[in-house]
């Protein structure tokens, strides 16, 4: 098998998307796309960034999950605040999105203890928070009828409550049986506790970023990669299109948007509707990659030059350093997983074992 694999690989060698041969590539970018030389803002600023990983180990019964986040703060010295757990979870069809919304309230919980307690100007987030919010519902599980019952203001004030007492952690768990939000499962429903859970998850992932958007004029979100074409119109993401066909430093003209009319949100729906986002696409180095940045309120071409230029500063080969340090902290290999396992003293058979006889 794997030489005519090897066969495929050779037909597909310089594969690449592909432009029409009648496309005027320059028109495309008039007015969308700007070579400016970006400098480095005078200005004294604290800044900070975050990031969150996961990582998770199949056996023959359950699975053996690790998550954690950081967040990096530099205010004149570099300062880090970090979070972690780990977790036992049966097999569930949903097992990544729900470890993805746990790593999220751990990464917004660390930038919002950031926030708060080191007063930075400036918040970088690894990502999308437009694309969070407008995806704030999950799609591995529906939501239990008895959770649905009692998404009410009681249940928002407990979560509200806890939060302004314990910064780290999950607190949907207590919050859960306290509120006895789970009807003991029967044997054919295995999966209803952690369907509550993935609900549950979400719903405290969304009342942090309500209250981490409290600072919105210091939260930067930016992403190496999107799926977004709505700038160009082509069947491959604009950010593609911008990395193939510009290569001097420059920007994108901005763009203002709004979560999505057909988004709904348990709580604060009002206020989440009426956020608007400016939007853009930036090289800060020659020959480097184009990254997207969001910023969760309505700027002005001014401030977006002033954020670019700070963002510059801390920058190393066209990427905030910050960013790429919490990434590389965070990360959690496979090579840490086997370490964890074995502090925890955790043989249980993977079934792999099987397969090397």
């Amino acid at each position: 098998m794997l030489n005519s694999l090897y066969e495929k690989a050779i037909a597909k060698r310089g594969f690449n998307f592909d432009i029409e041969p009648t496309a005027d590539i320059e028109s495309q970018l008039e007015h969308k796309w700007f070579d400016r030389t970006i400098g480095e803002s005078k200005a004294d600023f604290s800044i900070a960034a975050g990031d969150g990983s996961f990582n998770k180990k199949k056996f023959l019964t359950t699975n053996f999950c690790a998550v954690g986040a950081e967040s990096i703060i530099y205010d004149g010295e570099i300062k880090k605040i970090d979070d972690s757990d780990i977790f036992d979870i049966p097999h569930v069809s949903f097992l990544d999105e729900l470890l993805s919304n746990y790593m999220a309230i751990y990464e917004l919980k660390c930038a919002l203890r950031t926030l708060r307690d080191y007063d930075v100007d400036y918040y970088m987030f690894d990502g999308s928070v437009l694309g969070d919010l407008q995806n704030a519902f999950p799609r591995g599980a529906k939501m239990p009828s008895k959770l649905k019952e009692n998404l009410d203001d009681s249940l928002l004030k407990e979560f509200q409550s806890r939060l302004g007492v314990r910064h780290y952690g999950l607190l949907f768990p207590d919050i859960r049986d306290s509120f006895k939000l789970m009807e003991m499962p029967k044997s054919e429903d295995s999966n209803i506790l952690n369907e509550t859970n993935l609900h549950l998850a979400s719903v405290e992932k969304i009342i942090v970023l309500y209250e981490i958007l409290q600072f919105r004029k210091k939260i930067i979100s930016i992403s190496k990669t999107s799926s977004g074409n709505d700038l160009f119109h082509w069947n491959i993401p604009d950010i593609a299109f911008l990395d193939k066909f510009t290569k001097k430093q420059g920007m994108t003209f901005i763009k203002y948007r709004k979560v999505h009319d057909n988004a709904a949100f348990p709580y604060f729906n009002d206020f989440f509707k009426s956020l608007i986002f400016t939007v853009f696409y930036v090289r800060l180095q020659d020959n480097k990659n184009v990254l997207k940045v969001e910023l969760p309120y309505r700027a002005t071409k001014e401030d977006v030059f002033e954020i670019i230029r700070k963002i510059n500063v801390m920058s190393v080969q066209g990427y905030p350093y910050l960013l790429n340090k919490a990434h590389n902290d965070v990360v959690i290999t496979d090579r840490n997983m086997k370490e964890l396992m074995k502090i925890a003293k955790i043989y249980e058979t993977t079934n792999r074992e099987v397969m090397s006889w």
